[in-house]
């Protein structure tokens, strides 16, 4: 069950060559913007958001639904309530568990090119996860297999502008709910060498990974030493964590692996209506288990995760890429600033079920945001499709470009004498044109973006290249960079040491 799926597409059209496409031949690199972030909020308003989180934990308290995080806080110096698992946690001692977390850090790859920095003004890219389904041209909407994961963790790896590969890009049904970690793991490693995102499902699966991570990187002493991958932690809002995650925070934290804390707030069902409440709360629930990670190692890198948006009150569900959930990102990433955290987001979020108008501008609108607030790890930026019960193949390569453009945007562009080209304006005149010209032939391969996806030519050839819509183009892309994918180098022995510890684990979990 972990032997790598054969891609989906005509083995007969493979070149001997590698073919490379616009998207794979992007330079890997994390996005770094220049500019000073854009704040939503002015300083009393932050005060105010803060002031209402310490009053959350304080006065209303919060759960966590496991017995040794309780006695965690209380010997922290928390108040707590072992029969209602609840814990009250004075400001004074919040803060300075908050405090002892890094504003940055390394997170190693299996190719140490491939290494990234969270924090400061770096903006990493991770594809979607959580998603129970998946879709695509050729097979529409189906349940998630194993041979998807494979095939989606391919892709990434075949995308410069997605940084990190996630082992949840979606859920392989087709396996027993005890192998899928291991299956995944086996992928993620072996497919890809970029840094990775784990799931946090309780202690047996934690250590699991950190043993397939400890097989890869060198031992655990190694990957205590540096990161090499992080896992999303949700509360289960409102104010409580549960079993699982708490486990997960915990064996995680103890494992020296960073922990992205992200609060799930739909603002009218798990939280008041309005959006300062949901971000106060949001503040609240985060900080607690931020708190909590300290206290299980100081100094364990820790993500603080912002994914607040509204319910649809005409139906009740959530709603994705709308201007309230693009103000929480904002408000988010200022306070994560205020307490010295690096930021998570998301980038691709929409509640379309088709890869159409609604699926870009409604991820557009989550897009902006995440670069413009300076958010540090953008969780979700390729692929979510149907409110993330869908990983698209179409709409994963649709959203590496608008990330590829991203990319473009901040580069610097230089301002010289050969670039503002007077010699050339004065050469050619009033009236005439620069296509010929020495300044253009020396430049044009690489002055501007090359599109991989967007269509630019007249309606004529349109037609006769047969009338493909922006999906159907991704259709086509995504298959090819399937096609021409090619395994990165792993020290067989590794390999063969992990495939063991999967196989053994399998035999021991059935």
């Amino acid at each position: 069950m972990i032997t790598a799926a054969t891609p989906r597409v005509d083995r007969a059209t493979r070149r001997t060559a590698r073919k490379r496409t616009p998207i794979d031949s992007l330079p890997y690199r994390v996005l770094k913007n220049r500019f000073p972030p854009v704040e939503m909020l002015n300083q009393e308003q932050i005060d105010k958001i803060h002031n209402a989180s310490m009053r959350i934990l304080e006065e209303i308290g919060i759960d966590f639904v496991e017995p040794e995080s309780l006695s965690l806080w209380e010997k922290a110096g928390a108040r707590v309530d072992h029969k209602a698992q609840h814990v009250w946690i004075d400001r004074a001692l919040l803060m300075s568990l908050v405090s002892k977390a890094p504003s940055e850090f390394t997170l190693r790859a299996r190719d140490p090119l491939k290494n990234v920095t969270v924090g400061g003004n770096n903006t990493v890219f991770v594809s979607t996860s959580g998603t129970p389904f998946v879709s695509d041209y050729d097979k529409g909407r189906r349940d998630g297999s194993i041979a998807d994961v494979q095939n989606l963790v391919k892709l990434i790896h075949m995308c410069p502008p997605i940084n990190v590969v996630e082992s949840q890009v979606t859920e392989p049904q087709d396996l027993p709910v005890t192998h899928r970690h291991l299956a995944r793991g086996h992928a993620i490693f072996t497919l890809s060498d970029k840094p990775i995102a784990q799931a946090a499902h309780g202690t047996m699966v934690c250590n699991d990974c950190l043993n397939m991570a400890a097989i890869v990187f060198g031992g655990h002493d190694e990957i205590r030493k540096q990161p090499v991958f992080a896992s999303i932690i949700n509360a289960n809002s409102p104010l409580r964590y549960d079993t699982s995650m708490a486990q997960g925070l915990i064996t995680y934290s103890r494992g020296g692996q960073p922990l992205v804390v992200t609060p799930f707030i739909l603002a009218g069902a798990m939280s008041p209506i309005t959006m300062a409440a949901a971000v106060a709360q949001q503040n609240a629930e985060a900080l607690a288990g931020i708190a909590l990670t300290q206290i299980c190692n100081p100094g364990v890198p820790v993500i603080y995760g912002g994914f607040t948006t509204n319910i649809d009150l005409a139906t009740g569900g959530p709603a994705f890429g709308t201007p309230e959930g693009a103000w929480a990102f904002f408000a988010g990433a200022q306070l994560a600033r205020r307490y010295g955290l690096p930021y998570r987001g998301s980038g691709g979020l929409n509640t379309s079920k088709l890869v159409d108008a609604q699926a870009a501008y409604e991820t557009q609108m989550c897009l902006w945001p995440v670069v413009m607030s300076h958010t540090n790890w953008v969780q979700h930026g390729a692929g979510w499709l149907e409110g993330g019960l869908v990983c698209s193949f179409e709409k994963f390569i649709i959203d590496v470009e608008g990330i590829a453009m991203m990319h473009h945007l901040f580069e610097p562009v230089e301002i010289s004498d050969a670039t503002l080209a007077l010699d050339m304006m004065a050469e050619i005149g009033p009236g005439g044109h620069h296509f010929g010209t020495s300044h253009t032939l020396g430049r044009y391969q690489t002055e501007f973006y090359k599109s991989a996806v967007a269509d630019r030519l007249n309606i004529g050839q349109w037609e006769e290249n047969g009338k493909l819509d922006a999906g159907q183009r991704a259709h086509k892309i995504w298959k090819e960079l399937l096609n021409n994918y090619e395994p990165p180098p792993i020290d067989p022995a590794v390999k063969e040491e992990l495939t063991a510890y999967v196989e053994r684990r399998m035999r021991e979990l059935k």
